[in-house]
């Protein structure tokens, strides 16, 4: 599917289309049940910047491995009321969890649910709560998230998913939507960011033709410094088989310390492309994402064998240290003195 069309398509992200490859449990004129699954896994050859904590290897890494359940039941052609579970499982640690969030580094339990969301779609808009994909990613970095492994996504300052998250979304207005979201301190304090303070997005989104432009903001919550903020801007067009996007975020923190994740005024810059023909989709990122990362180069390629099967093949390369770690760890195993590395990896994504 061409990166913009999915992007577009805040009907499907809301459960208001069937998958592709989903089995249909139960199906009627104004109901709905999927049970669907991705595997995906990598066989990756790692070499760290710096050797001295830990040196090269060889091995699987899984790739957001899930499963899940979504419903949807329809009022009329204007309202519905849907709802969607989903699990991680963690193929190369054979365990039901996240393979990024895997407990530590300030929370003792691993991600075990990847989404647990109710919502309800109106002509006035949709609410969600729950355990969701957030606004501010939907809206400001998703458009450059476009890569098949585990490294996809990592050059943003933002969280993904968020439990105890309450979010609206406008409808479309003369291809503008409007969208924003709360989260609870505990479920901020579970998300990756560890952060014991509520949260709060918004995003503004334009859309015109295959042109997409948006806008928004991350109020992270207090750290203990004060405030805490990503603002970010995103640009996304699709050119028959090329795909282009671009983003930037800025910090705007009381945190001054060099070095820091969050430092004021730390940016980010990614710049995306990429080309379908046939079964290939060759894609390529360069990004600057101060303290987090640096300086990355991300290239790849899918091959997709079927609607169900792609194989991909993939280079990433940092220039600090934001994704790469040890065999089979995550972000509590993330140590800078590492200093980045690079990765050369070959994986396959199985859709049921």
């Amino acid at each position: 599917m061409k990166p913009a069309k999915w992007l577009l398509s805040l009907s499907a992200a809301f459960l208001a289309a069937p998958s592709v490859s989903a089995v249909v449990l139960t199906e009627g004129a104004n109901h709905s049940v999927e049970l669907y699954g991705s595997l995906r896994m990598q066989l990756e050859s790692v070499h760290p910047g710096n050797s001295g904590p830990w040196g090269s290897y060889v091995g699987l890494r899984d790739a957001y491995t899930r499963v899940g359940l979504k419903g949807e039941y329809r009022f009329n052609d204007d309202t519905a009321v849907f709802g969607q579970f989903e699990l991680p499982f963690d193929t190369a640690n054979f365990r039901i969890s996240d393979p990024y969030d895997q407990g530590g580094a300030g929370r003792d339990e691993r991600q075990r649910i990847r989404i647990a969301q109710i919502g309800v779609r109106t002509t006035v808009g949709t609410l969600i709560a729950g355990q969701q994909w957030m606004p501010y990613y939907n809206a400001v970095a998703a458009p450059v998230d476009q890569f098949s492994s585990y490294y996809s996504g990592f050059a943003t300052y933002t969280a993904f998913r968020i439990p105890d998250t309450i979010a609206y979304y406008s409808p479309a207005v003369y291809g503008f939507t409007l969208s924003g979201s709360y989260t609870s301190a505990a479920g901020n304090r579970r998300s990756t960011s560890r952060i014991d303070d509520r949260r709060m997005q918004a995003a503004l989104s334009y859309v015109l033709g295959d042109t997409r432009l948006a806008v928004g903001f991350d109020d992270r919550g207090d750290t203990g410094l004060g405030k805490d903020r990503v603002y970010g801007v995103s640009a996304s067009h699709q050119a028959g088989p090329w795909y282009f996007a671009a983003k930037y975020e800025i910090f705007d923190t009381n945190n001054h310390t060099p070095g820091a994740f969050s430092r004021d005024g730390n940016k980010a810059v990614n710049l995306f492309a990429s080309y379908n023909t046939g079964p290939y989709t060759f894609k390529a990122m360069f990004a600057k994402v101060q303290n987090y990362g640096d300086n990355i180069v991300h290239l790849g390629v899918d091959y997709q064998y079927d609607k169900n099967l792609k194989f991909f093949a993939e280079f990433y390369r940092e220039g600090s240290t934001a994704s790469i770690v040890e065999k089979r760890g995550g972000l509590a195993d993330l140590t800078s003195a590492s200093q980045g590395g690079r990765v050369f990896l070959v994986g396959l994504r199985f859709d049921f």
